[in-house]
């Protein structure tokens, strides 16, 4: 097991095409918050960093797929896929994520061991026991530690999907490209 932000293997790194993230717990701080109007509609907030946000739109930048699977049907979900121009977004109540990523796989004509995923809890682990990169926040439950290739130093909605994306792309060569390129066309050079 790979502990601490500790470097991906570059080989298993250039293999991937598509990075799975959980959200509750990985892309947010696990925390969930319920509500009503005074009309009595519901309101569920989440809380997202926004430096993740942008790690998972570097991995789109360098040519990789990047889908979002919870086991959660939440609108705040839908909401943050939509702002960050992430199509597959996929939320499957009772945590039904292994149907959903089968499909997903066949319709994208990848296999599993060119998908990493980054989990946290048990409802993670039917997909993640099948994934070619398997990552963990460093908040996640033993269960998921103890298959991990890499961990994160960061916890889940605190900047562990940004440190895993950049560990990534690090590994494949990409992320200084990544990052020049995105600069430069906003500079106006």
């Amino acid at each position: 097991m790979n502990r601490g932000g500790n470097p991906i293997d570059s080989d298993l790194a250039l293999r991937i095409r598509l990075v799975i993230f959980d959200v509750d717990g990985v892309l947010t701080d696990a925390g969930i918050y319920v509500g009503s109007t005074a009309s009595g509609e519901a309101v569920e907030l989440k809380r997202f960093d926004i430096q993740d946000g942008i790690g998972l739109k570097m991995l789109m930048w360098a040519g990789l797929e990047v889908a979002i699977v919870s086991g959660r049907v939440s609108q705040a979900t839908t909401l943050r896929a939509q702002e960050l121009e992430i199509l597959e977004c996929h939320q499957a109540p009772n945590a039904h994520k292994l149907v959903v990523v089968k499909e997903l796989l066949q319709r994208k004509g990848i296999a599993w061991d060119e998908v990493a995923m980054l989990a946290d809890d048990i409802p993670d682990l039917a997909v993640l026991r099948h994934v070619g990169l398997k990552a963990a926040v460093a908040n996640a439950t033993p269960m998921v530690v103890a298959i991990a290739d890499w961990h994160a130093k960061k916890v889940g909605g605190r900047g562990a999907a940004r440190e895993f994306c950049e560990a990534l792309l690090t590994a494949r060569g990409e992320l200084a490209g990544v990052i020049k390129t995105y600069v430069e066309e906003r500079s106006g050079a």
